[in-house]
């Protein structure tokens, strides 16, 4: 009799467990805190198509709670500094909005450096992630990089046409970095610092008579109709370009199981970082075809004119070289793998 009852307590603790087995795997909520607006190509095609395969390949659980256009407070800026203080799991930003902070992947902003072109951003995107792998990743240490992207082709969005290096001079540009800072100070014009999220007012108000910026952010900042001139170059190469990261909080990872953490990993490295730089292409796509449905003028550069602005901004490579090497950081070798990576996944 005692043999049975203890047999039958055994069989319903068993089965207890059983039902409690599912329920008890840890589930992990991560926290995302992004710049761009929920519809923008970035959110739509990166984020969101990288946040369904995280939480797909975990059965669901590890949920993403993301949250669009700083609506956690803090700018643009500050979100690499959120994620690593445990505010936020996760984010992204661009590198270049701390001058000076991330020195090593500045090599990808120096004029005529990346790829222009039929997915142009994904292939950079790949080259950037090989670079940062063996050049730069100390200086992300903070932080678990999740990927690392370039936005499409930089180009000139203004209100008056350019369409020689001439017309540059005095115009007031935002550019976004200080790289592309210098860049335009080469060019004649004058730089305008202030964040992307400004620039509609900026134009309108003719505080800006131009910006650069990709094809992608067309919509989200309405150049279609507050400018009617943009201007590109032949021969491959982008004027300039900004390098974004895509960052997880070290405490975040390191608390997940080990099987949740192969899942983060699995959507680490190099294709996460392809993925991102092509929905970047995607949103090239998308905001050229809304300048162009806008009636609006596209001015290609010539060979001749585009080799008049590369032949002027070639002394920013050089400066850049200089100034990293008072930090003991050899610059010309960073520029150098940047190119053969660069040309590497260009094919």
């Amino acid at each position: 009799m005692k043999k049975r009852r203890l047999l039958k307590v055994l069989g319903g603790l068993l089965g207890l467990a059983a039902l409690a087995g599912p329920a008890s795997a840890q589930e992990v909520m991560l926290r995302v805190h992004w710049a761009t607006p929920e519809q923008a190509p970035i959110a739509r095609f990166g984020l969101q198509e990288w946040a369904k395969k995280v939480e797909t390949q975990s059965a669901g659980r590890i949920k993403i709670q993301s949250f669009y256009s700083m609506s956690l407070g803090g700018t643009p800026a500050q979100l690499f500094d959120q994620v690593r203080d445990g505010q936020v799991d996760i984010s992204a930003t661009v590198l270049g909005y701390t001058p000076g902070r991330f020195t090593r992947t500045e090599v990808f902003e120096l004029p005529f450096m990346t790829l222009a072109g039929e997915g142009a951003a994904q292939k950079t995107s790949r080259a950037l992630w090989e670079y940062t792998a063996k050049n730069a990743m100390d200086e992300l240490k903070e932080v678990r990089l999740l990927a690392i992207f370039s936005a499409g082709p930089g180009l000139v969005h203004s209100r008056e046409a350019i369409t020689k290096m001439e017309d540059m001079r005095g115009k007031k540009i935002r550019g976004g970095s200080r790289i592309v800072n210098n860049m335009l100070s080469k060019l004649g014009a004058s730089p305008v610092g202030m964040p992307f999220t400004s620039i509609p007012e900026g134009l309108s108000k003719g505080v800006l008579d131009a910006t650069l910026s990709p094809w992608e952010l067309v919509p989200p900042l309405r150049l279609q109709d507050l400018v009617k001139n943009h201007t590109d170059f032949v021969g491959g190469r982008s004027l300039y370009n900004g390098v974004n990261a895509m960052f997880m909080n070290k405490a975040s990872y390191d608390k997940l199981p080990a099987d949740l953490k192969k899942v983060i990993d699995d959507n680490t490295g190099l294709e996460t970082s392809a993925l991102f730089g092509s929905a970047m292409d995607t949103g090239d796509k998308g905001g050229r075809g809304l300048t162009e449905k806008a009636g609006n003028r596209l001015i290609h550069l010539d060979a001749a004119e585009t080799q008049r602005w590369m032949k002027a901004t070639e002394s920013v490579e050089k400066e850049w070289i200089v100034d990293v090497a008072k930090k003991g950081i050899d610059g010309k070798k960073l520029v150098d793998d940047a190119r053969a990576l660069i040309e590497k996944h260009a094919k």
